[in-house]
């Protein structure tokens, strides 16, 4: 491998952050299909590939926006995840990592402590898929083990920096699992299939002051036990 090819990748995965605003520009279906090849190319355990996605564009995206928006307005949501991202009590030193994160995005949208209103607007925004052209969700049939999460986290890993590459910018959405089952209802998707997140993606809004946020990284002193070197 060429000292060129191992800095383009290397530059694809250290530009990818989380973009929160996209410009109106089409991804089309040919480019995107590129994308998920590229991101098929992930390993996984005995190469079962356990990775479902929905694609989403148009009128077809708008319609799962709106009947997720419909519920979020309201207050409501669909019961519970399907699975926990997220622990039920956060601790250090995540719980710091987690609160500098939303600190900074708010800080950035102009958003104050104690202003739930403008708060729940940025959330309802995720729904909206941050306006990109291209929605997709991801599931994972229940009839697999949950570790297969692990396979699927390789498979979007692969999408993103892949798109990077090409100079298309994505954000990968949790809360859309708070909504499985309107989500389920409203793209058909059998009920042996877990919702476990969505992803937006399409071209970054170069204007958005949300979009400037990049988030520190942990140096690997501070994640690696190193033995026997």
């Amino acid at each position: 491998m060429t000292t060129e090819t191992i800095q383009a990748v290397d530059a694809a995965i250290r530009s990818r952050h989380s973009i929160r605003r996209f410009l109106p520009n089409p991804v089309p279906q040919e480019a995107l299909r590129e994308l998920l090849e590229l991101a098929s190319c992930a390993p996984s355990g005995t190469n079962i590939q356990p990775w479902r996605v929905y694609a989403l564009a148009g009128k077809e995206k708008e319609a799962l926006s709106t009947a997720i928006m419909e519920r979020f307005v309201r207050g409501e949501t669909d019961g519970g995840r399907e699975l926990d991202y997220y622990p039920k009590e956060w601790v250090e030193p995540w719980l710091s990592r987690r609160r500098k994160c939303g600190l900074g995005l708010y800080s950035l949208l102009g958003i104050t402590k104690g202003d739930n209103e403008r708060m729940k607007v940025q959330t309802g925004r995720n729904f909206q898929f941050f306006d990109a052209p291209v929605g997709m969700i991801f599931t994972l049939d229940n009839r697999l083990g949950k570790g297969m999460l692990v396979d699927c986290g390789m498979f979007m890993g692969n999408l993103m920096v892949a798109a990077r590459a090409r100079g298309i910018d994505t954000c990968v959405q949790a809360f859309f699992a708070d909504y499985h089952k309107t989500i389920r209802a409203t793209l058909g998707i059998p009920d042996n299939e877990i919702v476990y997140c969505g992803m937006a993606l399409g071209y970054a809004d170069p204007n958005a002051p949300e979009n400037t946020l990049v988030t520190e990284r942990e140096p690997v002193e501070g994640f690696t036990d190193f033995r026997g070197f």
